[in-house]
């Protein structure tokens, strides 16, 4: 089979994988029983309004409640208010609506259920810093965790330590019956560790997140770390009785999205090849090696044969060395693999984010193949530089091999697809 237009191959994997993890199928499978009392729905995340409007079209019945979203990311609902907030830093607004989530299932009894619509993004759109702490104080923290290149669910464990919300602390906070659905994009798919957990207690500690914190360096105010050696920072236990008729589900995953597009490769006659879905470590360096084994797979026809498609899931991290960059993790990993592919006939690469945005910019991610770097120099950029100023939305976008999509209404983290010729 011969691909003439690899980048449209490419991006019908991208789609592919993006209507796998639509919530509408996940959630239709996953309703509870109607309450006795009030039907009341929470959640937070980048699909969070997605989530939202395909619940109330699955649902039977009265519904009410509140969801928050990035800014850009919300959509039209009949009966759950969406609001919309800062991401991946968090702002006035989330702290205002992690407030009214608080009040609202405070309110409840146990004759109501609430729905908690939980996502990808959740963590910074929720910021509720405990006593002593100020709003300034969880932006300074998420800009470091962020700047520091910890993985998601390291990251997550410090905020969830660090906040009066996540680490289980939203349903804790209700009488009434919860049951979290979920669209994960944490690697190995743990419930609690998506949006830091705001619904579901995990076993992580305070001393956890003091050894993650000296581990990277992270420099936190004085008024953070003695919180954090404050036995008020524990969060509730996973078998804490407050949390005995909870239940959650993951209702969409990395896992489902790359299966899809594996699906729709071999629709087009060419063979894939998932090597996971729970890839971690820095984006550079995960780029040299998707780019070995494709190289081995250009020159020796092995491990995989030609013509085949590599995908790859999870979430890389970036490691800030320079400011003024601009770009995410999934272009860093194509500008990285770009230098490392460079020359190379019959490689096309794509690296973009399922939920449309690729760290703070509006794209997606990227194109690249063997003349990527060529491309490059001929447009005056040397892209060394700008690999290591953090810089690769600026590479990209001056010789047009931006993947742009805009929201996609759902967040299952990182897809590769690597297409060898």
């Amino acid at each position: 089979m011969t691909i003439t237009a690899p980048r449209d191959f490419l991006k019908s994997l991208f789609d592919a994988a993006v209507r796998a993890a639509d919530p509408l199928t996940g959630i239709k499978s996953h309703l509870p029983e109607k309450p006795k009392g009030r039907t009341v729905v929470i959640g937070a995340g980048k699909g969070a309004a997605q989530m939202a409007r395909a619940l109330e079209s699955a649902w039977e019945g009265p519904i009410e409640g509140l969801v928050v979203t990035r800014y850009g990311y919300g959509c039209e609902t009949r009966f759950i208010e969406i609001i919309e907030a800062a991401h991946p830093v968090p702002d006035a607004v989330g702290f205002a609506a992690a407030r009214r989530l608080m009040e609202t299932v405070n309110r409840l009894t146990e004759d109501d259920l609430v729905i908690a619509l939980i996502c990808g993004g959740g963590s910074a759109l929720l910021p509720a810093p405990p006593e002593g702490l100020t709003l300034e104080d969880e932006i300074a923290l998420n800009e470091m965790l962020l700047a520091s290149g910890a993985p998601i669910s390291a990251m997550n464990v410090v905020r969830k330590h660090l906040s009066t919300i996540k680490g289980g602390r939203l349903a804790a906070a209700t009488k009434a019956r919860v049951v979290s659905l979920i669209v994960s994009d944490i690697p190995g798919d743990n419930p609690a560790h998506v949006a830091s957990g705001p619904t579901v207690p995990d076993d992580s500690t305070r001393h956890d997140a003091l050894e993650i914190i000296r581990q990277y360096g992270l420099q936190l105010p004085q008024a953070a770390l003695d919180h954090l050696n404050s036995p008020k920072a524990d969060a509730p236990r996973p078998d804490d009785p407050v949390f005995l008729r909870h239940e959650h589900h993951i209702i969409a995953s990395a896992g489902v999205s790359l299966a899809a597009a594996a699906a729709k490769a071999k629709s087009q006659g060419i063979t894939p090849a998932i090597l996971s879905d729970a890839i971690e470590g820095e984006s550079r360096d995960v780029a040299l090696v998707h780019a070995a084994i494709a190289r081995e797979v250009v020159g020796r026809n092995r491990p995989f044969s030609k013509p085949v498609v590599i995908l790859s899931g999870g979430e890389t991290t970036v490691t800030l060395r320079a400011k003024g960059g601009k770009g995410g993790r999934n272009g860093e990993f194509t500008l990285a693999m770009a230098l490392a592919i460079d020359g190379q006939d019959g490689i096309d690469v794509l690296a973009a984010d399922t939920d449309g945005i690729d760290g703070s910019e509006d794209n997606a991610g990227a194109f690249a193949d063997g003349g990527t770097v060529k491309r490059l120099r001929a447009a005056g950029l040397d892209p060394r530089p700008l690999l290591d100023g953090n810089d690769s939305y600026s590479a990209f976008q001056t010789i047009g091999d931006l993947f742009e999509t805009g929201p996609t209404g759902t967040n299952v983290n990182d897809f590769r697809a690597i297409l060898i010729r």
